[in-house]
C-alpha cells in the first residue's frame, strides 16, 4: 500500500523553538504524502512553521534563526533590561526574523494561498491585563503538566479568551508580519501584544491544536511535545515527537540546538513515512 492520501487540513501546534522539529517533519514528508491542505490552522510560534511550510521556507526560516542565535550570548542581557527593551531579547528577534522571512513574495503566496487561520489568545480585559497574562501562563504551566493534553481548558476558567484569525487577510492587510509575531507573546518574556483593540497573549494557553474553523476532513496534527493524553478523534491523526526534542522553547542562545530539533523531525518523518507505506 502507498503512502496515505493528503490530509484536508494541517494543525500546527505550538511551543517556541520547538517548532523547528514541525518544519523538520515536513521537509521530509511533504512531497511524498502530496500535502496541499485546504485549511491551516496554528498557534503560538507554530504560525511560523505555518508561514513557512505555506511558502516553502522552512529551510530558510531555520537558516535565519540560527544567525539570530549564533549573535545571542544571553537570553536575559543586563543592557538590554537598563535600556527598558524588556525582560529579555526573545521578542526582538522574533520579529526580527518574521520580517526577513515574511518577504513581499511570502506575503503576497500567503495572501492568494490556503484557508490560513492563527489562533490568539486574550487576557481579561481591565487595567491589570498584564498580570492576568502572567497568571494565564501559570494557569496553562500547571495544566500542561498535570493534564498531559493538546486540549484544555484551566486558562478560560480565569476569564481567557481567543479569536481565530483570518492570516491571508491580514497578508492582504499589510498586517501578516504583526499577526505572526502576535501569537508568540507570551508573558512576562513578551510584552502584551494588541490586535484589533484587543490585548494578546498566547493562544496555546488556551489550545495547543486549535482546529480550523470550518473543521472538515482529515486533519494532520503537529504537537511539539509528547503528551499522555492524546483524543481519539475520528478523521483527526495527531503526531508528537517520539523523543524530548533538543530545542528549549524560549532559548535563544543555541543554534545547535534547533538544528538537531529539525533533524529530529526529520528523523521522525522518515519514520512516518515507513509506516504509511506498510
Amino acid at each position: 500500500m502507498g503512502p496515505r492520501p493528503p490530509y484536508d487540513q494541517i494543525v500546527f501546534s505550538g511551543g517556541g523553538t520547538r517548532c523547528f522539529w514541525q518544519g523538520g517533519f515536513l521537509d521530509v514528508v511533504r512531497d511524498p504524502l502530496g500535502l496541499d491542505p485546504a485549511r491551516i490552522s496554528a498557534v503560538s510560534g507554530g504560525a511560523l512553521t505555518g508561514a513557512g511550510f505555506i511558502t516553502r521556507q522552512g529551510a530558510r526560516i531555520l537558516s535565519l534563526m540560527k544567525e539570530a542565535f549564533a549573535e545571542q550570548q544571553s537570553n536575559a542581557p543586563m543592557h538590554e533590561i537598563a535600556e527598558g527593551a524588556g525582560i529579555s531579547p526573545h521578542q526582538r528577534i522574533y520579529r526580527e526574523v518574521v520580517e526577513a522571512a515574511m518577504t513581499r513574495k511570502a506575503i503576497e503566496t500567503i495572501a492568494n494561498g490556503p484557508v490560513f487561520q492563527i489562533y490568539l489568545g486574550h487576557p481579561p480585559t481591565g487595567t491589570l491585563a498584564p498580570m492576568t497574562g502572567v497568571a494565564a501562563t501559570l494557569a496553562y504551566e500547571a495544566e500542561l503538566h498535570l493534564i498531559s493534553s493538546p486540549h484544555f481548558n484551566w486558562a478560560e476558567r480565569i476569564g481567557v479568551t481567543a479569536t481565530m484569525v483570518d492570516a491571508r487577510q491580514a497578508a492582504r492587510d499589510g498586517r501578516l508580519t504583526d499577526l505572526i509575531c502576535a501569537a508568540a507573546v507570551i508573558p512576562p518574556l513578551f510584552d502584551l501584544a494588541r490586535w484589533d483593540g484587543k490585548d494578546v497573549i498566547d493562544g496555546g494557553m488556551s489550545d495547543q491544536a486549535p482546529m480550523p474553523e470550518p473543521d472538515e476532513g482529515r486533519s494532520l496534527i503537529l504537537l511539539t511535545r509528547a503528551y499522555r493524553r492524546i483524543p481519539e478523534i475520528e478523521g483527526r491523526h495527531y503526531v508528537a515527537p517520539g523523543d524530548e526534542v533538543e530545542a528549549d522553547k524560549v532559548d535563544f542562545t543555541d543554534p545547535a540546538k534547533i538544528d538537531r530539533t529539525w533533524n529530529q523531525g526529520k528523523n521522525e518523518g522518515e519514520r512516518f513515512l515507513r509506516g504509511a507505506e506498510k
